[in-house]
This record gives C-alpha cells, structure tokens and sequence, in this order.
C-alpha cells in the first residue's frame, strides 16, 4: 500500500511540474508586441494626475504628436536629459506637441522639488503606482515613446536622448521640415 501511494505522489508532482513548466515557457515566449505596444502599434491610452492636479489623458490629445517620457528622480541619465528635453519642449509645445513626463517616484514633493530646482516646465504625470509603466512595459530608464498624429507608437526609445534627436525625431512626427 505504501509504495502505490508513493507512486501517486510522484504523478501528481510530475503534473504539477509539466503545468509549472508549461507556464513558465507560455510567458517568457509571449511575443512583447502581444503585451506592450511596439513601433506601430496603437498607443494604450491611460489617465494620470499631474503635478497641475488635473487629470490627464492619452486620448485628449488625439491627432496631435506626444512624447511620453517615463522617468525618475533616482535616475542619473534622466536628470541629465531633462535640459534637453526641457528645450525641446520650449521649442515644440509651440507646435502643437505635446510632452508627457511620467514620473515613477513614490513621492510628489520629491518631483516637485526637482523640478523647481532645475527650473523645469514640463507637464509631469505622476505614476507612483508605476500602472502605466507596467502598461507599456517600461523596464529601463528613461524609456522614450513618441506617438505621432495617427495615435501609434512611431519611435521608442531606450536610455538617455540627446537633444538633436529629440528635435529630429519631433520633426519626424510632426511632419515639419
């Protein structure tokens, strides 16, 4: 009696392992295009309070280019690209585009703080729950996505921009030569 139960034991281990291993294989073979939007995908949408206190979302600004740049306080190549990104920004709101800097500090008054210090403008949206991060798959900082009018993902960037990236890919998006 003893060894049949023992053999039972060992079959529901061996399922329970082909199931875990199924899993396990199922999720790290999933395309990413399938989970996070991807260069010609449409954008996700999602609605974030700013550092405004007003609730902003993708969708109102459809039909106009968005930068939507995810990052950090904690992040050295994200502190240096926010010069940048600010002259840019000085330069393409003018144009109708619109900048999204998702935040992923768990602490507003430590956003606010850094923005006053470097004397930034930029609308922030705070993401401290890290919902739209994990939306669109963001695992590095900074993380990039440049939308164009049509609503999808025309350029995604990983790591730090230059400036005259920022203006020729803006130029791209925008469709201004």
């Amino acid at each position: 009696m003893g060894a049949r139960k023992k053999w039972v034991q060992i079959g529901i281990f061996a399922i329970v392992l082909i199931i875990g291993v199924f899993t396990i294989i199922t999720n790290l073979s999933a395309s990413d295009s399938k989970k996070y939007p991807q260069v010609g995908d449409k954008a996700t949408n999602f609605s974030l309070v700013g550092l405004d206190g007003k609730t902003h979302e993708l969708s109102d600004f459809k039909g106009k280019p968005v930068l939507i740049n995810f990052w950090g306080t904690f992040c050295p190549p994200c502190k240096e690209e926010m010069p940048a990104l600010q002259k840019q920004y000085d330069k393409w709101s003018k144009e109708g585009v619109i900048f999204l800097e998702v935040n992923v500090d768990k602490n507003k008054v430590t956003v606010q703080g850094f923005m006053d210090q470097y004397k930034l403008n930029m609308p922030v949206l705070l993401d401290a729950k890290e919902v739209v991060r994990k939306q669109y798959g963001v695992m590095d900082y900074p993380t990039t996505f440049f939308i164009g009018t049509d609503g999808k993902v025309a350029v995604k960037k990983i790591g730090q921009m230059t400036e005259a990236f920022v203006d020729e890919t803006l130029t791209k998006i925008a469709g201004k030569s």
